[in-house]
């Protein structure tokens, strides 16, 4: 069976039942016990566990990382709040020299079991310092696990396998996606693999590969394009950007022969360059036009509304690419 629930409340789902599941679990942030998080993603979590369990901390991200991999090589399954993605760059040592390297430099014989769930992208007038997207830094770091929910189904199946997963493990969830409802099957154990996209809409003239919030906006051109102009979209939630899942890619670049790349991430840099670059590689001959990639512009972002609107992919902006695909390659 499944239930129709937010991303919220799939996420705090997911926690509850891998709290119950495993002792070793606990959580920490700040203001997360007292507040219940920004989002209400650990509202009630106190009452249940304990402030041991549950743990408010000091406003130093790096310390709080820090804590987190010590945690994590004593035994425990610490899940770190970031409040905001962005503010992971106030601990970087601890999450890419230390956390991403142990398990390597120490011969497997320790492991590091730390979740890192990250609040990410762009909402509405939230500035420069709180609407970014930084996945591709970290898929670039060796040693890290790095997943990107699209819905309340992926946020909760998706959190469950970081949580129990030994690498340490980002987690994004972007911040508009919150609210937003979906069917959740009703299972305790219910879990999305690692490593592992889904083809979320099918079709045979075209395909979008993308992750997180930018599915959505993927799914409203795909429909678009299919009802005005019989133009048939395929779509593709890779729910994981490292490790990528190839398999998936290439057979969608077979079944297509035209690719677009979509993601909110700032275009110069982003996950969408090193699809493009595998697909150039390992899948030119099955092309039947040139990859196309679609990201934010290379600014920070806006805090005025109609510049912020403007600077990142938004349906209309992948309906046009997937057209131009079609059109020019027919």
């Amino acid at each position: 069976m499944a239930r129709t629930i937010s991303f919220s409340e799939a996420t705090l789902e997911a926690m509850r039942e891998e709290m119950r599941r495993d002792p070793t679990v606990f959580l920490m942030g700040e203001d997360i016990a007292k507040q219940g998080g920004i989002f209400g993603q650990f509202k009630g979590l106190p009452d249940e566990f304990g402030l041991e369990r549950v743990r408010d901390t000091p406003i130093s991200e790096a310390a709080l990382v820090g804590a987190g991999v010590g945690a994590a090589l004593a035994g425990t399954r610490p899940v770190v709040d970031m409040h905001f993605a962005d503010f992971i760059t106030c601990s970087m040592d601890e999450l890419v020299n230390q956390a991403a390297k142990l398990r390597y430099m120490f011969g497997e014989q320790c492991t590091v079991p730390l979740t890192l769930r990250a609040p990410d992208g762009i909402t509405k007038s939230a500035g420069a310092q709180h609407s970014q997207s930084l996945e591709s830094w970290f898929v670039h770091t060796p040693g890290l696990e790095v997943v990107i929910p699209a819905s309340a189904r992926d946020a909760k199946g998706l959190l469950k396998s970081a949580i129990r997963s030994d690498n340490p493990t980002l987690y994004f969830e972007h911040k508009s996606l919150f609210p937003r409802k979906g069917e959740v099957p009703d299972d305790d154990d219910f879990l999305i693999p690692i490593g592992k996209a889904e083809t979320v809409r099918d079709g045979r003239d075209a395909v979008v590969i993308t992750y997180g919030i930018t599915v959505g906006r993927a799914l409203e051109a795909a429909e678009q394009l299919a009802r005005d102009e019989r133009i048939d979209v395929r779509v593709v939630n890779l729910r994981t950007i490292w490790p990528l899942d190839y398999d998936a890619i290439a057979d969608a670049v077979a079944a297509t022969h035209r690719v677009a790349i979509a993601h909110e991430a700032v275009r110069v840099g982003g996950v969408g360059g090193e699809i493009a670059a595998f697909i150039a590689e390992h899948c030119f001959d099955d092309l039947d036009a040139p990859v196309v990639r679609l990201g934010a512009a290379h600014v920070p972002t806006p805090f005025a509304p109609n510049l912020q609107e403007a600077m990142y992919p938004r349906a209309p902006a992948i309906a046009a690419a997937c057209r131009d695909l079609v059109r020019k390659s027919r």
